[in-house]
Formats: structure tokens, C-alpha cells, sequence
């Protein structure tokens, strides 16, 4: 069904892809409430991300930008602005609600330095591709397997804390969150079978 694996040049020649819904930045605690609303009723949610890059040793930073998407809307949230409000824990606790991300352990563990909460409802890619025959674990790799294109990483070491956020940082932080989100749907529309 889906290669084991594929080779940078392989991913290389795909075609890129990226979000092309609509992006929501909420930078300010009276927009939380109404993305929060909109948030709840969605089953599933992409999840993300972002801090900004530490270059000297020792030095590090909080999370920056929390990123939530469905297949129309990513939800981009500037945590250095707003915090991690408690309608945003909320969704990360709902066992009900499946956040979809790769390499959520250390995203969660830094969520929860900002404000603790009890995470609930999360699905590891990596761990859930591997019933597929997946062995890739990373997303430019998951994206180009599942979903036959790549996405772009330059603007992973960007300033996340940057007083505006350039259209290509939103456009690669709903991109990410996004992108995991389309995979879990691939993979959830397969006869059970092939499980």
C-alpha cells in the first residue's frame, strides 16, 4: 500500500505541497475564546509546535506558537503573546478530541511548563504508522510517503517570537499541523484490513 521508506532524492522530486485554507492568528486573549468554540466541535485536530531556536548552549525558550489545524482551518496561537489560556488546555485534555502530531512528547512537555495541564486525546504518527509497514518516522518523509508531496522547512529556525509573524511563518506553522492531520485521515479511510 505505502512504501516502507523513501530516499531524500525521492522526496526531492516530489512536488511541494502546503495549507491552503484559511490561517487564523490569534494574538490576543479576547480572540481565544471564539477559536476555542470552534475548536471543540472537531473531532480531530492536527497539532504543532513551534519555539523559537536556541544557538548557544544552555540557552533555551518557551514554546512560541501552538498550532491546531483541520483539513480548512488552521488555528495559529502566539503563546509568547497570550499564554496557554484554559479553553486550549481544555481541548489538549479532551480524551475525546484526537490531537494528531509527531514527536508530541517533547511539544507536550513544554506546553505543560507554560501551564500544567493533563494531555488526553493525542496520537503519536510515529508510533501509529508503523501498523502500515511505515518505518519513516519524520514528517517530510510521512507527508512524502501518504501524501505524495513535501513540504517546505525554511522557515523551521525562524524567530518564532518575531513581533509579526511573516505570512511564510504562518504559512508553514498551519503547514505542519495541517499536514498531520491529512496523514491521520489517509490512514483512517483504509479498509480495516489492511491494519
Amino acid at each position: 500500500m505505502f512504501a516502507a521508506t523513501i530516499s531524500k532524492e525521492e522526496l526531492r522530486e516530489l512536488p511541494t505541497g502546503q495549507f491552503k485554507g484559511n490561517i487564523h492568528l490569534i494574538e490576543q486573549a479576547e480572540q481565544t475564546m471564539e477559536a476555542c468554540s470552534r475548536l471543540a466541535l472537531e473531532p480531530i485536530l492536527g497539532f504543532d509546535t513551534e519555539t523559537k531556536p536556541a544557538f548557544k548552549k544552555g540557552t533555551s525558550y518557551q514554546v512560541s506558537l501552538l498550532q491546531l489545524s483541520t483539513s480548512t482551518d488552521a488555528y495559529l496561537f502566539r503563546l509568547n503573546k497570550i499564554g496557554l489560556p484554559a479553553c486550549l488546555t481544555h481541548i489538549l485534555s479532551n480524551p475525546k478530541q484526537l490531537k494528531i502530531g509527531i514527536a508530541i512528547r517533547d511539544d507536550i512537555r513544554h506546553l505543560k511548563a507554560i501551564h500544567h495541564f493533563k494531555a488526553d486525546g493525542f496520537v503519536e504518527l510515529q508510533e501509529y504508522v508503523r501498523q502500515f509497514g511505515i518505518e519513516n518516522s519524520g514528517l517530510s518523509k510521512l507527508t512524502g510517503i501518504i501524501l505524495n508531496f513535501r513540504i517546505s522547512k525554511s522557515q523551521q529556525l525562524t524567530n518564532w517570537e518575531n513581533d509579526i509573524l511573516t505570512e511564510p511563518q504562518q504559512l508553514y506553522g498551519a503547514t505542519d499541523a495541517w499536514a498531520a492531520y491529512e496523514i491521520y485521515k489517509v490512514l483512517q479511510s483504509l479498509p480495516k484490513s489492511l491494519e
